[in-house]
């Protein structure tokens, strides 16, 4: 009995949700019809199903973990070249017994991301990608009824990022209705990018069997979250400004033109990962000197991590996490929501064995990915309030919205990942 509750308790936490986005919603009155909402769930649930449970489908998504594999390998060869042993090359030196060797993440994890960067940049302008996503484009237009340039926007999100990804539709800002820009924003911080993604799996790889083809299914069935959210917190068919017709915008000079670019582009969210991460450590870092103050509660000192293990732990365990393994759930989607994903995906790779059993395990991972935190809230508005200076007001006004709703729909995707996995 206890077996078959706890299975079905991530129906409390999508129902939370529903409630509570539409408790903020901006028009309480003008929300989707019910057929159109229950549409939506069912396709989130049809999504997770098919990925989970057949396996010629999942076989195909795993077989993404060998190309990441392959281009890991590649990148080390480029690492090692320009950082030495620090970016994988032979140690100068003789281990002691027992030690491992140094694992620098700067050095030999996050090359990847510049050379993904350009890798997709190339298959952008080869048209393979852009082929991927007019299909993704097209299968979010025929089954939720929106509009080309949002359906063209959950397709691009995919396999570009927050600053990235608003370049597909830099044409079409002028245009959108109110819902349908929210919709493009909710869609940029419920998914990650494909870039951000091998990154993020390489993290987990030793953690999480076959990460990559889990990162890849959490942005899919996020997708029908993020349009369903954003359509109960801010109303609109989506349809009002666009065709159903939209091509994507970004377009390259050529092929070299490509890789450079994109190899430039990467360059950038690579130190902009070092910096994020080194301020975000510094600052939990100097919080929890500062809570040293408090009194120790059970022995320990309050730390940032214990708080947000509190503060989160009930929302994990509506997702479906025994509430034994709530806080330390709770403290990762804390660090994820307020601080980075990234930064509760190393805290999750550290975690001892037997935190989580494997379910619970699923969840938290499914219900971290995405890009809704509070630095993409200030990318993703300067993107977009750059590239359509005259909707920067209202863009800026949807920003924290968008940040709720994200943080919402990868919720949702945790909780819908934990109703289909057995164990």
């Amino acid at each position: 009995m206890i077996g078959i509750l706890q299975q079905g308790q991530g129906l409390i936490g999508l129902t939370l949700i529903l409630l509570f986005v539409w408790a903020i919603s901006e028009s309480r009155k003008d929300r989707p019809s019910w057929k159109w909402i229950g549409g939506a769930l069912l396709l989130q649930f049809t999504i997770a199903l098919v990925i989970v449970r057949v396996p010629f489908v999942w076989d195909i998504i795993g077989l993404a973990n060998q190309g990441v594999m392959a281009i890991e390998k590649a990148t080390l060869v480029g690492s090692s070249y320009m950082f030495g042993y620090a970016g994988g090359a032979e140690l100068p030196f003789v281990l002691k017994e027992g030690a491992q060797p140094p694992l620098i993440i700067a050095f030999q994890i996050l090359p990847l991301v510049i050379v993904f960067s350009a890798l997709s940049a190339l298959l952008w302008h080869w048209g393979v990608l852009a082929w991927i996503v007019r299909g993704l484009s097209w299968a979010l237009r025929k089954t939720m009824g929106v509009s080309g340039v949002v359906g063209l926007s959950g397709g691009a999100n995919i396999f570009l990022g927050v600053v990235e990804s608003p370049l597909v539709l830099r044409a079409y800002f002028d245009r959108m209705s109110r819902a349908e820009l929210f919709m493009v924003m909710v869609l940029a911080m419920s998914t990650i990018s494909g870039a951000i993604l091998v990154l993020y799996a390489s993290t987990l790889s030793a953690t999480v069997p076959n990460a990559v083809g889990h990162m890849i299914s959490a942005s899919l069935i996020s997708l029908p979250a993020a349009i369903l959210l954003a359509r109960l917190m801010v109303p609109g068919d989506g349809k009002t400004a666009t065709s159903d017709t939209e091509k994507p915008g970004l377009k390259y000079d050529g092929s070299i033109d490509a890789i450079v670019r994109g190899t430039m582009e990467g360059v950038q969210v690579f130190l902009a990962v070092i910096g994020i991460i080194l301020v975000v450590f510094a600052l939990v870092a100097l919080v929890d000197q500062i809570l040293t103050i408090l009194p120790y509660v059970d022995g320990q000192a309050v730390t940032i991590k214990r708080a947000f293990g509190w503060l989160f732990a009930p929302i994990m365990w509506a997702l479906g996490v025994p509430w034994e393994q709530a806080p330390a759930a709770g403290a990762l989607m804390g660090t994820k929501t307020i601080l980075n994903e990234y930064v509760a995906y190393l805290d999750l790779s550290a975690l001892p064995v037997g935190t989580f059993d494997p379910r619970s395990q699923l969840i938290v991972v499914y219900a971290l990915c995405g890009f809704a935190n509070l630095a993409s809230v200030g990318l993703l508005v300067s993107t977009i309030g750059t590239l359509s200076p005259s909707r920067r007001v209202e863009v800026a006004g949807l920003g924290m919205k968008s940040w709720i709703a994200g943080n919402c729909a990868t919720a949702m995707t945790g909780a819908v990942i934990g109703l289909v996995t057995f164990g």
